[in-house]
Protein backbone atom coordinates (compact mmCIF):
# COMPACT_ATOMS: atom_id res chain seq x y z
CA UNK A 1 0.00 0.00 0.00
CA UNK A 2 1.81 3.89 -1.04
CA UNK A 3 0.85 6.53 0.71
CA UNK A 4 2.22 8.04 4.07
CA UNK A 5 2.57 6.46 7.12
CA UNK A 6 3.29 6.57 10.56
CA UNK A 7 5.27 3.94 12.25
CA UNK A 8 4.27 3.91 16.05
CA UNK A 9 6.45 1.72 19.19
CA UNK A 10 3.53 1.19 21.14
CA UNK A 11 5.14 0.06 23.71
CA UNK A 12 7.75 2.92 24.35
CA UNK A 13 4.73 5.34 23.47
CA UNK A 14 2.12 3.74 26.46
CA UNK A 15 5.53 4.10 28.68
CA UNK A 16 5.91 7.62 27.79
CA UNK A 17 1.93 8.09 28.58
CA UNK A 18 1.92 6.40 31.86
CA UNK A 19 4.93 8.57 32.98
CA UNK A 20 3.56 11.41 32.05
CA UNK A 21 0.04 10.50 33.56
CA UNK A 22 1.83 9.74 36.87
CA UNK A 23 3.58 12.97 37.34
CA UNK A 24 0.16 15.39 36.62
CA UNK A 25 -1.83 15.75 39.74
CA UNK A 26 -5.13 15.90 38.10
CA UNK A 27 -4.53 14.79 34.48
CA UNK A 28 -7.03 16.09 32.17
CA UNK A 29 -6.02 14.46 28.59
CA UNK A 30 -6.75 16.90 26.23
CA UNK A 31 -8.08 15.21 22.22
CA UNK A 32 -8.91 17.93 19.75
CA UNK A 33 -8.17 18.89 16.15
CA UNK A 34 -6.97 15.77 14.35
CA UNK A 35 -6.29 13.85 17.55
CA UNK A 36 -2.41 15.33 17.47
CA UNK A 37 -2.11 13.18 13.78
CA UNK A 38 -3.55 10.13 15.92
CA UNK A 39 -6.89 10.54 15.65
CA UNK A 40 -10.33 11.03 18.42
CA UNK A 41 -10.61 7.07 18.67
CA UNK A 42 -7.44 6.16 19.28
CA UNK A 43 -6.28 9.06 22.54
CA UNK A 44 -10.26 8.12 23.68
CA UNK A 45 -9.21 4.57 23.91
CA UNK A 46 -5.82 5.61 25.77
CA UNK A 47 -7.72 7.96 27.92
CA UNK A 48 -9.37 5.04 29.19
CA UNK A 49 -6.43 3.07 29.67
CA UNK A 50 -4.75 5.84 31.76
CA UNK A 51 -8.18 5.57 34.23
CA UNK A 52 -8.81 9.14 33.19
CA UNK A 53 -11.95 10.15 34.58
CA UNK A 54 -12.29 13.69 32.15
CA UNK A 55 -10.86 14.35 28.55
CA UNK A 56 -11.17 17.64 27.00
CA UNK A 57 -12.41 18.29 23.48
CA UNK A 58 -11.66 21.60 21.42
CA UNK A 59 -15.28 21.99 20.22
CA UNK A 60 -18.96 20.60 20.49
CA UNK A 61 -18.65 18.78 17.72
CA UNK A 62 -15.92 16.44 18.71
CA UNK A 63 -17.99 15.62 22.00
CA UNK A 64 -19.85 12.67 19.90
CA UNK A 65 -16.61 10.67 18.34
CA UNK A 66 -14.96 10.97 21.83
CA UNK A 67 -18.02 9.70 23.70
CA UNK A 68 -17.60 6.64 21.58
CA UNK A 69 -14.79 5.49 23.24
CA UNK A 70 -14.47 7.09 26.39
CA UNK A 71 -17.27 6.89 29.40
CA UNK A 72 -16.19 9.82 31.10
CA UNK A 73 -16.64 13.51 31.35
CA UNK A 74 -15.89 15.70 28.80
CA UNK A 75 -15.13 19.36 28.91
CA UNK A 76 -15.85 21.52 26.04
CA UNK A 77 -12.63 24.04 25.82
CA UNK A 78 -14.31 26.38 23.21
CA UNK A 79 -16.44 29.06 25.25
CA UNK A 80 -20.40 28.47 25.11
CA UNK A 81 -22.27 30.97 23.37
CA UNK A 82 -25.88 31.29 22.31
CA UNK A 83 -27.27 30.70 18.99
CA UNK A 84 -25.30 27.43 18.95
CA UNK A 85 -27.77 25.00 18.75
CA UNK A 86 -25.04 22.13 18.95
CA UNK A 87 -23.54 23.66 22.02
CA UNK A 88 -26.87 24.36 23.85
CA UNK A 89 -27.90 20.61 23.71
CA UNK A 90 -24.54 19.20 24.91
CA UNK A 91 -25.87 22.08 28.12
CA UNK A 92 -28.75 19.27 28.30
CA UNK A 93 -25.89 16.46 29.13
CA UNK A 94 -24.86 15.40 32.29
CA UNK A 95 -22.00 14.20 30.73
CA UNK A 96 -20.62 17.25 29.35
CA UNK A 97 -18.95 20.19 31.14
CA UNK A 98 -19.68 23.51 29.33
CA UNK A 99 -16.93 26.61 29.36
CA UNK A 100 -18.46 30.03 30.10
CA UNK A 101 -16.47 32.56 29.45
CA UNK A 102 -18.35 35.94 29.72
CA UNK A 103 -20.47 37.28 32.34
CA UNK A 104 -23.07 37.81 30.30
CA UNK A 105 -23.18 34.41 28.56
CA UNK A 106 -23.45 32.82 32.49
CA UNK A 107 -26.26 34.69 32.79
CA UNK A 108 -28.18 33.71 29.48
CA UNK A 109 -27.22 30.02 30.07
CA UNK A 110 -28.78 30.33 33.42
CA UNK A 111 -31.79 31.94 32.44
CA UNK A 112 -32.55 28.55 30.29
CA UNK A 113 -33.50 26.81 33.82
CA UNK A 114 -30.54 24.21 33.12
CA UNK A 115 -28.29 22.30 35.60
CA UNK A 116 -25.71 22.61 32.94
CA UNK A 117 -22.06 22.03 34.36
CA UNK A 118 -20.12 24.57 34.08
CA UNK A 119 -16.67 25.51 34.10
CA UNK A 120 -15.89 29.49 34.29
CA UNK A 121 -13.09 30.84 32.89
CA UNK A 122 -10.79 33.34 34.11
CA UNK A 123 -8.65 35.96 31.68
CA UNK A 124 -5.50 35.54 31.37
CA UNK A 125 -2.45 37.46 29.44
CA UNK A 126 -3.38 35.77 26.33
CA UNK A 127 -6.60 38.31 25.86
CA UNK A 128 -8.65 35.49 24.05
CA UNK A 129 -11.21 34.52 26.34
CA UNK A 130 -12.47 34.89 30.09
CA UNK A 131 -13.99 36.99 32.79
CA UNK A 132 -11.69 39.58 34.24
CA UNK A 133 -10.79 38.63 38.01
CA UNK A 134 -12.97 41.89 38.82
CA UNK A 135 -16.16 40.41 37.86
CA UNK A 136 -15.67 36.83 38.98
CA UNK A 137 -17.32 37.40 42.16
CA UNK A 138 -20.74 38.76 40.03
CA UNK A 139 -20.22 35.44 37.40
CA UNK A 140 -20.65 33.33 41.12
CA UNK A 141 -23.67 35.14 42.11
CA UNK A 142 -25.26 34.94 38.20
CA UNK A 143 -24.90 30.85 38.28
CA UNK A 144 -28.29 30.16 39.50
CA UNK A 145 -29.52 26.66 39.03
CA UNK A 146 -25.89 25.77 36.84
CA UNK A 147 -23.68 23.58 38.35
CA UNK A 148 -20.07 25.04 39.37
CA UNK A 149 -17.10 22.75 38.35
CA UNK A 150 -14.46 24.83 39.01
CA UNK A 151 -12.65 27.97 37.10
CA UNK A 152 -10.34 27.17 34.15
CA UNK A 153 -7.21 29.08 33.73
CA UNK A 154 -5.48 28.92 30.22
CA UNK A 155 -2.38 30.22 30.89
CA UNK A 156 0.04 31.60 27.87
CA UNK A 157 3.38 29.35 26.69
CA UNK A 158 5.90 31.35 28.40
CA UNK A 159 8.91 30.32 30.25
CA UNK A 160 8.83 31.54 33.82
CA UNK A 161 6.64 34.01 34.37
CA UNK A 162 3.47 31.74 34.39
CA UNK A 163 3.21 30.94 38.05
CA UNK A 164 3.09 34.41 38.93
CA UNK A 165 0.11 34.91 36.74
CA UNK A 166 -1.37 31.04 37.42
CA UNK A 167 -1.24 32.40 41.45
CA UNK A 168 -2.54 35.74 41.16
CA UNK A 169 -5.28 34.52 38.87
CA UNK A 170 -6.23 30.94 40.83
CA UNK A 171 -6.24 33.40 44.24
CA UNK A 172 -8.75 36.01 42.55
CA UNK A 173 -10.96 33.04 41.43
CA UNK A 174 -11.19 30.87 44.95
CA UNK A 175 -11.73 34.40 46.91
CA UNK A 176 -14.39 34.89 44.70
CA UNK A 177 -15.44 31.17 45.17
CA UNK A 178 -13.55 28.19 46.30
CA UNK A 179 -13.31 25.26 43.36
CA UNK A 180 -11.19 23.33 41.50
CA UNK A 181 -9.14 25.63 39.28
CA UNK A 182 -7.96 24.12 35.77
CA UNK A 183 -4.95 24.89 34.14
CA UNK A 184 -3.32 24.78 30.81
CA UNK A 185 0.38 24.89 30.15
CA UNK A 186 1.19 25.28 34.12
CA UNK A 187 4.15 22.36 34.97
CA UNK A 188 3.02 19.34 38.11
CA UNK A 189 5.59 20.85 40.17
CA UNK A 190 3.98 24.13 40.08
CA UNK A 191 0.48 23.08 40.25
CA UNK A 192 1.07 20.70 43.38
CA UNK A 193 2.98 24.09 44.88
CA UNK A 194 0.24 26.11 43.94
CA UNK A 195 -2.20 24.03 45.72
CA UNK A 196 -0.86 23.94 48.68
CA UNK A 197 -0.36 28.10 48.74
CA UNK A 198 -3.94 29.17 47.97
CA UNK A 199 -5.34 26.51 50.55
CA UNK A 200 -2.69 25.70 52.98
CA UNK A 201 -0.81 22.59 53.61
CA UNK A 202 -3.79 20.31 55.25
CA UNK A 203 -6.50 21.92 52.89
CA UNK A 204 -4.96 22.46 49.32
CA UNK A 205 -6.98 23.61 46.65
CA UNK A 206 -8.15 21.12 44.01
CA UNK A 207 -5.87 21.52 40.56
CA UNK A 208 -6.35 19.33 37.31
CA UNK A 209 -4.35 20.11 34.29
CA UNK A 210 -5.13 19.61 30.86
CA UNK A 211 -2.61 18.64 28.52
CA UNK A 212 -2.24 17.53 24.99
CA UNK A 213 0.72 18.06 23.04
CA UNK A 214 3.18 17.22 25.85
CA UNK A 215 1.32 13.55 26.16
CA UNK A 216 0.61 12.49 23.41
CA UNK A 217 3.34 13.79 21.16
CA UNK A 218 6.17 14.36 24.21
CA UNK A 219 8.24 11.33 22.96
CA UNK A 220 9.58 11.24 19.64
CA UNK A 221 11.52 8.47 19.10
CA UNK A 222 8.01 6.80 19.90
CA UNK A 223 6.91 7.53 16.30
CA UNK A 224 8.35 7.49 12.50
CA UNK A 225 7.09 8.62 9.59
CA UNK A 226 7.85 7.59 6.03
CA UNK A 227 6.18 8.52 2.47
CA UNK A 228 5.88 6.20 -0.72
CA UNK A 229 8.10 7.07 -3.67
CA UNK A 230 5.71 6.90 -6.37
CA UNK A 231 8.10 7.47 -9.49
CA UNK A 232 11.64 8.89 -10.60
CA UNK A 233 12.41 10.94 -13.70
CA UNK A 234 15.92 11.51 -14.99
CA UNK A 235 16.22 15.57 -15.93
CA UNK A 236 18.37 17.96 -17.58
CA UNK A 237 19.21 21.52 -16.96
CA UNK A 238 16.41 23.53 -18.15
CA UNK A 239 13.89 21.15 -18.77
CA UNK A 240 10.42 22.65 -17.72
CA UNK A 241 8.42 20.49 -15.01
CA UNK A 242 5.59 20.26 -13.10
CA UNK A 243 1.84 22.43 -12.98
CA UNK A 244 3.78 25.58 -13.38
CA UNK A 245 6.57 24.48 -15.85
CA UNK A 246 9.44 25.80 -13.96
CA UNK A 247 12.40 25.12 -15.34
CA UNK A 248 15.45 22.65 -13.87
CA UNK A 249 17.97 24.75 -12.42
CA UNK A 250 20.38 21.60 -13.17
CA UNK A 251 20.98 18.24 -14.49
CA UNK A 252 19.22 15.74 -11.56
CA UNK A 253 16.25 13.60 -11.01
CA UNK A 254 12.17 14.15 -10.17
CA UNK A 255 11.27 11.83 -7.43
CA UNK A 256 7.46 11.67 -6.86
CA UNK A 257 6.71 10.70 -3.32
CA UNK A 258 3.34 10.52 -1.75
CA UNK A 259 1.88 13.27 0.47
CA UNK A 260 0.62 16.63 -0.10
CA UNK A 261 -1.92 19.16 1.11
CA UNK A 262 -4.44 16.89 2.46
CA UNK A 263 -1.92 15.34 4.48
CA UNK A 264 -0.66 18.63 5.47
CA UNK A 265 2.25 18.63 3.90
CA UNK A 266 3.61 22.18 3.03
CA UNK A 267 1.25 24.07 4.89
CA UNK A 268 3.20 25.94 7.76
CA UNK A 269 1.61 28.61 10.73
CA UNK A 270 2.86 31.39 11.30
CA UNK A 271 6.60 31.77 12.97
CA UNK A 272 6.63 34.61 16.03
CA UNK A 273 10.05 35.42 14.75
CA UNK A 274 10.87 37.64 18.11
CA UNK A 275 14.42 38.10 17.29
CA UNK A 276 16.31 39.88 14.62
CA UNK A 277 17.82 36.71 13.55
CA UNK A 278 14.78 34.81 13.60
CA UNK A 279 13.10 37.71 11.45
CA UNK A 280 16.48 37.33 9.01
CA UNK A 281 15.61 33.66 8.72
CA UNK A 282 11.93 34.08 7.98
CA UNK A 283 12.84 36.97 5.14
CA UNK A 284 15.70 34.57 3.46
CA UNK A 285 13.56 31.64 3.76
CA UNK A 286 10.05 33.58 2.14
CA UNK A 287 12.76 34.67 -0.76
CA UNK A 288 13.42 31.28 -1.71
CA UNK A 289 10.09 30.03 -1.40
CA UNK A 290 8.88 32.76 -4.11
CA UNK A 291 12.15 31.60 -6.42
CA UNK A 292 10.12 28.23 -6.02
CA UNK A 293 13.14 26.54 -4.08
CA UNK A 294 10.99 26.02 -0.72
CA UNK A 295 12.90 23.09 1.51
CA UNK A 296 10.22 19.98 1.87
CA UNK A 297 10.21 17.61 4.86
CA UNK A 298 11.51 14.37 2.53
CA UNK A 299 14.77 13.03 3.89
CA UNK A 300 16.81 11.32 0.52
CA UNK A 301 20.38 10.38 0.90
CA UNK A 302 20.68 11.26 4.32
CA UNK A 303 19.58 14.95 3.70
CA UNK A 304 16.36 16.99 3.23
CA UNK A 305 16.07 18.08 -0.57
CA UNK A 306 14.25 20.49 -1.98
CA UNK A 307 10.27 20.84 -3.56
CA UNK A 308 10.42 21.54 -7.49
CA UNK A 309 6.82 23.15 -6.91
CA UNK A 310 4.22 23.65 -3.96
CA UNK A 311 2.74 20.24 -3.48
CA UNK A 312 0.23 18.77 -4.84
CA UNK A 313 -3.21 17.70 -3.12
CA UNK A 314 -1.67 14.41 -2.21
CA UNK A 315 1.91 13.72 -3.91
CA UNK A 316 4.59 16.08 -4.04
CA UNK A 317 7.47 16.67 -6.53
CA UNK A 318 11.21 16.59 -5.17
CA UNK A 319 14.52 17.21 -7.27
CA UNK A 320 17.56 15.52 -6.53
CA UNK A 321 20.90 16.34 -7.93
CA UNK A 322 22.77 14.22 -10.53
CA UNK A 323 25.01 13.45 -8.12
CA UNK A 324 22.82 11.51 -5.79
CA UNK A 325 21.63 7.74 -6.15
CA UNK A 326 17.54 7.79 -6.78
CA UNK A 327 15.78 5.84 -4.60
CA UNK A 328 13.54 3.18 -6.42
CA UNK A 329 9.44 3.05 -6.97
CA UNK A 330 7.57 1.56 -4.35
CA UNK A 331 10.95 2.51 -1.63
CA UNK A 332 9.78 4.76 1.47
CA UNK A 333 11.43 7.71 2.55
CA UNK A 334 11.45 9.48 5.57
CA UNK A 335 8.63 12.74 5.93
CA UNK A 336 8.71 15.18 9.00
CA UNK A 337 5.16 15.48 9.80
CA UNK A 338 3.68 18.24 12.26
CA UNK A 339 1.59 16.21 13.82
CA UNK A 340 -1.35 18.38 15.28
CA UNK A 341 -1.87 19.17 11.10
CA UNK A 342 -1.01 15.99 10.13
CA UNK A 343 -3.36 13.46 7.99
CA UNK A 344 -1.49 10.08 7.37
CA UNK A 345 -2.98 7.56 5.21
CA UNK A 346 -2.57 4.76 7.91
CA UNK A 347 -0.61 3.79 11.30
CA UNK A 348 1.06 1.03 11.73
CA UNK A 349 1.78 -0.32 15.13
CA UNK A 350 5.01 -1.79 15.84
Amino acid sequence: MTGVTLRLDVDRWREHLRVVAESTPGLVPVIKGNGYGYGHARLADEATRLSADTVAVGVPAEVAAVRERFDGSIVVLQAWRPGDALAEDLADDDGVITTVSRLEDVRRLAETGKRTRVLIEVLTSMRRHGIAPEDLTAAIAALGDLRFEGWTIHLPLQLGAGYTEAERLGRAAVEARRGTLWYSHLPSEEAIGLSRQLGGPSDPVPVRLRVGTRLWLGDPGSRESTATVLDVHQVKRGMRIGYRQRAIPSDGWIVVVSGGTSHGIGLEAPTPAASLRQRAISAATGTLEAAGLALSPYTIGGRKRWFCEPPHMQASMIFLPRSQQPPEVGQEVPVELRLTTATVDRIVEV
